[in-house]
């Protein structure tokens, strides 16, 4: 009994409807002020502009998983556990941010990467969108979308660069350039009808053409950017590893075709390819493995 009474609990949580203030941008961006103000209240900061940024995501990386590190760190090379420290916990400054889902109790990959990397809270495997927007729902999506850390980088004159060991197109990376109402649409081919015709685009093509002038993309899921049942340049036979797209379009070109004249663009599958490049001449890079990573 106590048990489906948990049950009956946890659905009510993960059903209940988003207030409408949270479906607005502004909502998570003026409490984000607020909470930024407040530190700044508490203690003299290192007030001067950074040069660089360089964002290490750890996927699923909670405070229960840093905690289990640092423990199995101690034991493997000290002989001891809690005592012992992670490189990043000597830093002079730490702090955490919470990154949960509007309407879910336990976050996904997509709603948190929208935390993290646009400042707005999200509903459940949708990406670079407001709460506003439904999944699975291509016609909530027109006019809720929000920018990225990296759109803002980059309308500053800076350079960015995306590298994963998951598909470009994966939840975690994704939300720096795209907008969906589902994380799984990597490309046309794994979208319904309706959002088809609806004239919502895939994640693929996003990458190509939201943000056509990322100077690095590294990852894999390269299946995505070719023509459905082309067959891959490293694993020709292997029928799991030909294209998905139907629109038939080979989007690697279409990245190409996309750079200013002048500019040199190399795209590169293989190590010995990347390694093999003079990268101080190389303006843009896409390098794509076949490996999806992680579902």
């Amino acid at each position: 009994m106590k048990a489906l009474l948990l049950l009956l609990l946890l659905a009510q949580l993960c059903s209940a409807s988003v207030p409408e203030r949270e479906k607005d941008p502004e909502y998570w961006r003026r409490q984000a002020q607020d909470t930024l103000r407040n530190a700044l209240r508490l203690q003299r900061l290192n007030q001067n502009v950074a040069k660089n940024l360089i964002l290490f995501l750890g996927d699923g990386m909670g405070v229960s998983t840093i905690t289990a590190a640092r423990i199995l760190k101690g034991q493997l090379q000290h002989g001891q556990g809690e005592e012992s420290l992670l490189e990043m916990e000597k830093f002079p400054y730490v702090a955490l941010a919470k990154t949960y889902n509007t309407n879910a109790q336990v976050p996904d990959s997509a709603g948190t990467a929208t935390a993290y990397l646009c400042g707005v809270k999200a509903n459940e495997g949708t990406l670079g969108v407001s709460a506003g927007v439904t999944r699975d729902r291509c016609n909530t999506t027109k006019g809720q979308e929000v920018t990225s850390i990296l759109r803002w980088a980059k309308d500053a004159g800076k350079a960015v660069g995306i590298v994963t060991t998951t598909r470009v197109t994966h939840a975690t990376p994704s939300a720096a350039y795209a907008h969906s109402a589902n994380r799984d649409w990597y490309s046309d081919g794994e979208m319904p009808p309706d959002a088809l015709e609806g004239g919502c685009k895939d994640i693929a093509r996003q990458l190509v053409e939201n943000i056509p002038d990322i100077e690095v993309i590294m990852g894999g899921g390269r299946k995505y950017m070719f023509p459905k049942n082309a067959s891959d340049v490293e694993y020709p036979h292997e029928e799991k590893h030909r294209g998905t797209r139907l629109d038939r379009r080979n989007l690697v070109q279409a990245w190409h075709n996309a750079k200013p004249p002048g500019k040199v663009a190399k795209y590169v599958w293989h190590r010995r390819e990347l390694l093999a490049l003079n990268l101080s001449r190389v303006d843009f890079l896409l390098g794509e493995s076949w490996h999806p990573g992680v579902p």
